[in-house]
């Protein structure tokens, strides 16, 4: 049978306008953990067995606490972030991290289970090098400029452990940061990225290996960071058909200052727009680090700077953003400036290495046996015990922890009339606490108290990031999505939300 050609008229006075969907970043945020340790402590104990590292004794770095991993490091920075969109409800979610605690059990699961996401989201863990971050924010933004729908959220973090004695150990940082990308209420546009795959082996880690084996730093700096970095660059600046000067703030990895410099001049980078690499401050966060940089640069951007983000690993990626008017009305409850200040110093290095299990230490009898958790009541109570989520009446309004079929009110029990009721994004103040000094804790003593919730409901819960002579009746506290305990013989993280008080 033969069919008719479709004919197809064009009116020569009417322009066809293709209507563009402006994609970019919708929400910014990051966690820096609360301890430092003093890179001076690390060459007092450490030195004599490479006198080259004196060199490196200066400044400090970010270490997380005995209960933070990648996990915990990522959900933090991405409930930071959210706090610039409470209404943002993701439909994707990437954690990246080359220190994920699994292998096999999806860590953006768990992090998704902790956000409260939907179970319709979509998941994934990209790791494997340090520009795992950037390149889940390529990969989220082009499914947005290919018609993706919702938005995604990126979540990047790395706990990492460095062998002692080694150049590393001074560098090597913790450190989470997140970013969503959608295509409303943009605080950033998208304007551009390239990426630059490099089999560049300066690193690398096998399943069996608790410490990265690096090569010859000199290599890694002349080789790596000085050629490749620069090489992409200046692909992407003859790909835009721009220079440096186009850009207001330029943010790039590279934990060697005297390096980091050369970067700058061998593109004639004005200083005054490179971003801090927060190398003497916080450290080299792996994974974490070019998000921490993007984060750094939106915190101090105005409206229609252009912002460049590179992640180095394996390659480089190049990501351009520009500012938009609503960048100067949401900021994240806790800035990273704020954050780099408030901290707490390690009393000492082998402290350090305790909290990573690198230093065996006597935990006496109470820290040795640990019960299996049923993982089938994980599963069962997965949204009460990861989601901290409880239940309030729909009589009296009385929110309550764990959720009840009947409500707990002498004058109300009225039954099965419960809606459910998140207590995990809800403030608190302390009403007891007690400090168990027979308890084994990597931080003796152990904390716990009872927490009053603003709203509603009460809880006994630990307190973490925080020392006894802080706390005080009344003082207000956050919840924070931790590492409860760490099951060494079966492999088995187990988490549960703690109270951190509001420490100056």
């Amino acid at each position: 049978m033969n069919e008719r050609p479709v004919r197809i008229r064009h009116t020569p006075h009417t322009p066809v306008v293709q209507e563009v969907t402006m994609i970019g970043i919708t929400a910014y945020g990051a966690h820096i953990p609360r301890y430092r340790l003093e890179r001076k402590r690390i060459a007092q104990a450490m030195s004599w067995i490479n006198l080259a590292t004196l060199g490196l004794a200066a400044g400090e770095k970010a270490v997380a606490n005995v209960d933070e991993d990648a996990v915990t490091l990522a959900v933090a920075a991405a409930r930071n972030a959210l706090t610039t969109a409470p209404d943002l409800s993701p439909t994707q979610l990437f954690v990246a991290s080359t220190t994920l605690p699994y292998l096999e059990r999806q860590n953006s699961a768990i992090a998704a289970a902790a956000l409260n996401l939907a179970p319709e989201t979509e998941t994934a863990d990209v790791t494997g090098s340090f520009r795992s971050g950037t390149t889940a924010l390529i990969q989220a933004l082009r499914s947005l400029e290919n018609g993706g729908s919702g938005g995604a959220l990126i979540a990047a973090a790395d706990a990492r452990t460095a062998k002692p004695g080694s150049a590393e150990e001074h560098v090597a940082a913790d450190a989470g940061a997140a970013v969503a990308v959608g295509t409303e209420d943009l605080l950033a546009v998208f304007r551009g990225a390239l990426s630059l795959t490099a089999d560049f082996p300066d690193r690398m880690r096998d399943c069996s290996q608790r410490f990265s084996r690096t090569w010859e730093e000199r290599w890694i700096r002349d080789e790596g960071y000085l050629k490749i970095i620069p090489r992409a660059l200046a692909a992407f600046f003859e790909k835009q058909g721009t220079d440096a000067q186009a850009y207001q703030k330029i943010a790039y990895p590279c934990p060697f200052p005297r390096e980091h410099a050369a970067i700058a001049k061998a593109l004639n980078i004005d200083p005054q727009r490179v971003v801090d690499p927060l190398t003497a401050a916080v450290g080299d966060t792996g994974s974490a680090h070019p998000l921490l940089l993007l984060v750094h640069a939106l915190e101090q951007a105005e409206p229609g700077d252009n912002l460049l983000v590179v992640g180095f690993g394996s390659g480089v990626d190049v990501l351009h953003f520009q500012a938009t008017d609503r960048i100067r009305d949401r900021r994240p409850a806790l800035p990273l400036s704020r954050q780099i200040e408030r901290k707490a110093l390690l009393s000492n290095y082998e402290k350090a290495l305790a909290f990573r299990n690198v230093l065996p230490v006597e935990t006496g009898l109470r820290g040795e046996f640990q019960a299996e958790s049923p993982r089938s009541v994980m599963w069962r109570h997965r949204s009460t015990i990861f989601g901290l989520v409880g239940s309030r009446c729909r009589h009296c309004g009385t929110p309550q922890y764990p959720p009840q079929r009947v409500c707990a009110v002498p004058d109300c029990n009225a039954v099965d009339a419960m809606d459910p009721y998140p207590f995990a994004s809800r403030t608190g103040r302390i009403v007891s606490y007690t400090a168990d000094h027979l308890a084994f804790s990597y931080d003796p003593p152990q904390i716990y108290g009872i927490v009053d919730f603003d709203g509603g409901g009460r809880m006994m819960l630990d307190f973490t990031d925080c020392s006894l002579e802080d706390l005080q009746v009344g003082m207000a506290v956050s919840l924070a999505f931790r590492r409860k305990y760490l099951d060494k013989e079966r492999g088995i993280h187990v988490y549960f939300w703690k109270a951190v008080p509001t420490v100056s």
